[in-house]
């Protein structure tokens, strides 16, 4: 009955538009009462030890450096250096936005940003090669959602907070996957390059070449710097974040020098704005989910599907379903926060790895981003390309069956996952 109570409240005050942190409190007041034990500083405590989380400033400090590289020029010179690398194959640029998202995700770790900085650079560009603004558009979105997968990725430092699960390793467990989905990306748009005819190329001279080639290694360089000093403890997930904003800064200032005086109040306004939206909704969130726990829904979901836990590949796919319809109507970071607590005791009675179901959790729930009607990097896309969000949907839906395709193959053959995690750890 509490579930049901949860549910309920939750689905009606976001159908009628209440922003979701603010239906998460409303949820748990609701809980509250059913459970007879309503108490406001409860919830007040709950939700500023949600907030009161050392890893959770890894959050702050990477959009601080997504928001510096924005302005820095750092993105401009990887979609550089991605049409340098594919640009001069068939429908190239549609290839160098997916390379360029990947680059670009070893550097944001948020989906949001990699379609907002790699859209308004390459969309353009596209559409004046003659690419179709919605197809272009649907590439773009879906591309970024390598973002929440390929290191350092927002989502998988959530999921360490709230599961106690090592992030550094769950960071590692999302790069080989991440580049495995990039890969059937471009093998998808190869089909609809030779479907719709698009034939753009871009060339570069030996000099051309030399010169992006120095302008963007800079920025190749900083996602390398984050993976190798996480993997040999030179410095923590969230040390990591401060060492990228660092970076970012010194780069964009002395090297490329594109990042001015005036540009840095501005870029702190906005990193604020959008670590306080993402921290707003884990605190709510952890309120929510310490009340369910107190309800014992974890339990209840372990009773309801006890009869497959013995059959670990049956239980991943019922699981699966619940998480597609949950990221189809509510953003990814309450949702792990949320049912992360309930699933991973059912997890680990069926006895399935924690980090591999992380990496999946995270997969699916991504996808609920291009999924309508909370799926916020469509609305993204649609400020950028100013096309209907029914457009952009008919245009992604083949790299969001792409991306579905990806996560079968993680769930159908775990060592896909498992063995590069294993090599790249060494656990």
């Amino acid at each position: 009955m509490a579930l049901g109570v949860f549910l309920g409240t939750l689905l009606v005050f976001l159908a009628i538009g209440v922003p979701i942190a603010f239906s998460l409190v409303i949820c748990a007041v609701a809980l509250m009462y059913f459970l007879n034990a309503f108490n406001p500083q409860i919830i007040a405590q709950n939700m500023v030890g949600g907030a009161n989380n050392f890893p959770l400033l890894a959050i702050p400090f990477f959009m601080l450096a997504g928001e510096i590289m924005g302005k820095g020029g750092l993105s401009q010179y990887i979609v550089e250096f991605a049409n340098l690398v594919v640009g001069r194959v068939r429908g190239g640029l549609g290839y160098a936005a997916i390379l360029a998202s990947m680059i670009f995700a070893g550097l944001s770790g948020a989906a949001v940003a990699d379609t907002a900085a790699i859209g308004g650079i390459l969309l353009p560009m596209m559409v004046n090669n003659g690419y179709g603004k919605a197809r272009s558009t649907g590439l773009i979105c879906a591309s970024a959602l390598l973002a929440p997968i390929i290191p350092p990725s927002l989502p998988m430092i959530i999921l360490g907070v709230t599961t106690g699960l090592s992030i550094g390793d769950l960071f590692m467990v999302g790069l080989v996957p991440g580049v495995i989905m990039g890969l059937i990306l471009m093998i998808t748009w190869s089909f609809i390059v030779r479907k719709e005819g698009y034939d753009s190329r871009v060339s570069y001279t030996k000099e051309e070449a030399i010169k992006i080639l120095k302008k963007s290694l800079p920025a190749l360089v900083l996602p390398l710097i984050i993976l190798i000093g996480i993997r040999f403890g030179v410095f923590t997930p969230t040390e990591a974040g401060s060492v990228a904003v660092v970076y970012a800064f010194l780069v964009s200032t002395l090297y490329y020098k594109e990042l001015k005086a005036k540009d840095i109040p501005g870029i702190f306004v906005e990193a604020g704005k959008s670590t306080a939206v993402v921290v707003f909704v884990a605190a709510a969130a952890m309120a929510v989910a310490w009340l369910l726990t107190i309800a014992q829904i974890p339990d209840l979901v372990v009773s309801l599907f006890g009869g497959i836990v013995h059959k670990p590949l049956l239980l991943i796919f019922a699981i699966n379903l619940l998480l597609l319809g949950v990221g189809m109507v509510m953003d990814i970071t309450p949702a792990i926060m949320i049912l992360a607590p309930v699933l991973f005791p059912l997890i680990k009675a069926a006895g399935i790895h924690p980090i591999y179901f992380g990496l999946i959790m995270v997969l699916n729930l991504v996808i609920g981003l291009i999924t309508p009607p909370v799926g916020v990097v469509l609305y993204v896309g649609t400020g950028l390309s100013k096309i209907s969000l029914t457009d952009l949907v008919k245009a992604i839906l083949p790299f969001m069956l792409a991306e579905a395709i990806s996560l079968l193959l993680f769930i159908l053959f775990p060592d896909l996952v498992m063995i590069p995690f294993h090599l790249i750890t060494g656990k």
